[in-house]
């Protein structure tokens, strides 16, 4: 086992998002897209602009502002969706080496889109293969399909039925089950990994070892895509993800 993890801090990974600025089918100045993750917590810091981040959960539903300085994270199962006030811009910070930005993550897409992988795929996908401007309204289509059924099923759990949210639950579960092994060699390749090293480095430490001090190195880069069309925004996406 390796004494030293090589990947970004306790394996997790930065994105930069700037919250698509679109009007939104319930007239706010702009939003993202509603979605969950399964396994990963996913935290904010807000660093310009003002909006909210909406959670939508069996607990029920909040409304937290967002603004410079905010710090705010979820926990898997938490549907959330920014609002854009005016310029909201976040550091992302993603579990399991962005395993968020990288497949764990479904949509609040209406239930019969979400019957199978191949169905929900062509329902998500962004074509990489046409102009921005048309790449631009397939994912502000996509955002305003998903908020109608985030809207619906925050309704619903308001209102006291929990089948629908139980139900989208059921279906989530159900998309992601082919990715598990593929999460998993990531997970062990990364948290766990992380994690297993600093065991090895304070077991070393009793024994009065620090060699693993003498393969101490820094490492800087930059983002490897730009202005990618994300869930919420356009994404800045550095290594790891």
């Amino acid at each position: 086992m390796s004494a030293t993890y090589d990947g970004f801090p306790g394996a997790v990974a930065v994105s930069r998002l700037r919250v698509y600025d679109w009007p939104t089918p319930d007239d706010r100045p702009g939003g993202g897209t509603p979605h969950l993750h399964l396994t990963c917590t996913e935290g904010y810091v807000v660093t310009a602009g003002r909006g909210t981040v909406q959670t939508l959960t069996t607990s029920g539903c909040t409304e937290s502002p967002l603004g410079p300085g905010t710090v705010a994270w979820f926990t898997p199962g938490t549907i959330h969706r920014l609002t854009n006030d005016g310029g909201l811009e976040i550091t992302v910070v993603m579990q399991n080496s962005g395993l968020p930005e990288a497949g764990d993550a479904v949509l609040t897409l209406p239930q019969d889109l979400l019957a199978d992988p191949g169905t929900y795929a062509d329902a998500v996908r962004i074509p990489a293969d046409v102009p921005e401007a048309a790449q631009v309204r397939a994912a502000r289509a996509r955002r305003d399909l998903a908020t109608r059924r985030f809207l619906e099923l925050r309704q619903a759990t308001e209102s006291g039925d929990p089948q629908p949210l139980a139900a989208f639950h059921r279906a989530a579960a159900a998309l992601v089950r082919p990715r598990l092994d593929a999460w998993e060699e990531r997970w062990r390749q990364g948290a766990l990994a992380a994690a297993q090293a600093t065991g090895t480095q304070l077991d070393a430490l009793r024994r009065q070892d620090a060699r693993h001090l003498t393969e101490a190195r820094v490492v800087s880069t930059g983002a490897t895509a730009r202005g990618r069309f994300g869930m919420c925004g356009r994404l800045d996406v550095y290594p790891g993800i």
